[in-house]
C-alpha cells in the first residue's frame, strides 16, 4: 500500500520531460550569455568558439550544431542583449511621466544603454568588423536594427526633430566612447546631458 501511494506521488510531482525545441532553446540561451560574458571578460580576440562552449557548459559539436561560425554566434549574441536591454529601455521610458522633464530624463535612459562594460565590448565589435568582413555581414543588420530602434525611442520621447534626433544619437555614442578611453565623472556626465537638453528645448530659428 506504501508502495503505491509513494508510485502514485512521485507520478504526480515528476517534473515532464523537455521538448527538443526546449532543450535547443536552453542551449541556445546558454551560448548566447556565455558569448556576452566573454566579450566583457576577454574581449573579441577571446571570445573563441571553444571558450564560449567551454563557459557555457556544452559541447563543441553542440555549439556548432547552433551557430555554424564564430561571427554568427557573436552577432546572434548581441542581438540577443541588444534585445533584452531594448525591452527594458522602452519600458522604463514608457513609464516616465508626461511632462516637461521627460525629454531629459529618457535622455538618461537612452544614455545609460550606450555605456559601460557592455558598450564597451560592442565597439570593440565595431573595430574588428572594419577589416573583418565575415564579422561585419553578420553584424550590420543587427547594428542597423538597434540604431534605428534607438532612433525611436529618441524620436518619440526625446526630439522630433530628425536632426536633432541624428545629433542627439551621435553624441550619446560619442560620450559612451569617451568614458571607455577616458573615464569622466558622473557629475560632468549629468552636467553634458543637462546642457544638451537645454539645446534641444531651444525652438529653431526662423528662416531668413
Amino acid at each position: 500500500m506504501h508502495a503505491r501511494l509513494y508510485v502514485r506521488q512521485v507520478a504526480v510531482t515528476a517534473r515532464p520531460r523537455r521538448t527538443q525545441s526546449e532543450r535547443s532553446a536552453a542551449t541556445r540561451h546558454l551560448l548566447l550569455e556565455a558569448t556576452v560574458a566573454c566579450l566583457v571578460d576577454l574581449g573579441y580576440a577571446g571570445t573563441t568558439s571553444s571558450a564560449v562552449a567551454e563557459r557555457a557548459g556544452v559541447s563543441r559539436g553542440a555549439q556548432l550544431h547552433h551557430y555554424g561560425t564564430r561571427q554568427q554566434l557573436i552577432a546572434a549574441a548581441v542581438e540577443h542583449l541588444s534585445d533584452q536591454r531594448m525591452t527594458q529601455v522602452r519600458e522604463q521610458v514608457a513609464a516616465l511621466v508626461d511632462d516637461a522633464s521627460r525629454p531629459r530624463r529618457a535622455l538618461d535612459l537612452l544614455a545609460e544603454a550606450l555605456s559601460g562594460p557592455l558598450w564597451a565590448a560592442t565597439l570593440e565589435l565595431w573595430t574588428a568588423a572594419r577589416v573583418d568582413t565575415a564579422l561585419r555581414e553578420e553584424l550590420l543588420p543587427v547594428e542597423q536594427r538597434i540604431t534605428a530602434d534607438l532612433a525611436r525611442l529618441c524620436r518619440t520621447y526625446v526630439t522630433d526633430d530628425p536632426m536633432k534626433v541624428q545629433l542627439t544619437l551621435d553624441l550619446l555614442i560619442g560620450r559612451g566612447l569617451g568614458a571607455v578611453l577616458l573615464p569622466v565623472s558622473r557629475a560632468r556626465q549629468r552636467q553634458a546631458l543637462d546642457a544638451w537638453a537645454q539645446l534641444l528645448a531651444c525652438p529653431a530659428p526662423a528662416a531668413s
